[in-house]
């Protein structure tokens, strides 16, 4: 395993799903994990994992969107674990919440998610660079998804919002290629997850099939994906290993996208 010893990493969205399985695996490295979400209940949980296995975690309820936030989380962050030097920018916002052709779009369910899946991750980026520069190390990693390289029906602002995470994940990546900060991004297909499984009863309802049906048809491979799937890459692209890979997007799909 690649070792994250003596690294401080902040994971958002990391109550449930691929965030909480990113933060599992980078305590299990050894790094000290910083772990941001909305429901305290669900981060408590996920650090006593964390601290059941040894590892070392922090738990800071929050809500990314107000606008203070981020800069709330970083200087807990500062305050108890120490300068960031893994940011995952995980949390999100996906199509299920509202899904509708771009005619019938709801304005603020747009606006929400483009605040959330890409402003968001900018906010953060931006914040943690200046330490990441100063110590010459630093790891940026963007949550995208398959949807930030291909349509999504019904899924215009999800779309839009993951294609700008990686053109954001590319320019930054160039801008800071010669400081030691590499910024990568993960594409997953569909993961089982909450926010998945609401999407899969949209299309299983707008298609006139079962649930079942849609969710054995999702990938070549066959089925969906789960979050400790995509947890391995992370770990990977955090490590001192990947030092000469930026600017990537790498797709963690079962076989749906083959580029």
């Amino acid at each position: 395993m690649f070792s994250l010893q003596n690294r401080i990493a902040l994971v958002t969205g990391a109550g449930r799903g691929i965030g909480r399985a990113i933060a599992i695996a980078l305590a299990q490295a050894g790094a000290k994990v910083g772990i941001t979400a909305r429901t305290a209940a669900e981060l408590d949980e996920v650090v006593n994992t964390i601290q059941k296995s040894g590892g070392h975690a922090l738990a800071i309820a929050a809500d990314l969107v107000q606008k203070d936030a981020p800069a709330k989380v970083l200087d807990q962050m500062a305050a108890k674990l120490g300068p960031v030097d893994i940011l995952v920018n995980n949390a999100g916002i996906g199509s299920s919440s509202d899904p509708k052709p771009v005619a019938d779009f709801n304005d603020d369910f747009w606006e929400l998610t483009l605040l959330l899946n890409l402003t968001v991750p900018y906010k953060l980026s931006k914040a943690v660079l200046p330490a990441m520069r100063k110590h010459g190390w630093g790891r940026i990693i963007n949550i995208a998804s398959i949807n930030g390289k291909m349509p999504s029906l019904h899924g215009a602002a999800y779309a839009a919002s993951k294609h700008g995470l990686l053109g954001l994940t590319r320019t930054l990546a160039l801008e800071v290629a010669k400081e030691g900060v590499t910024v990568n991004a993960i594409c997953p297909g569909p993961v089982h997850t909450l926010m998945n499984d609401k999407r899969l009863e949209y299309d299983a309802k707008r298609r006139g099939i079962t649930f079942a049906e849609v969710e054995r048809s999702m990938t070549p491979i066959g089925g969906r994906l789960e979050p400790d799937d995509i947890a391995p890459m992370a770990v990977y692209l955090a490590s001192t290993e990947a030092r000469m890979v930026t600017g990537q997007a790498y797709n963690v799909c079962g076989g749906v996208l083959l580029y």
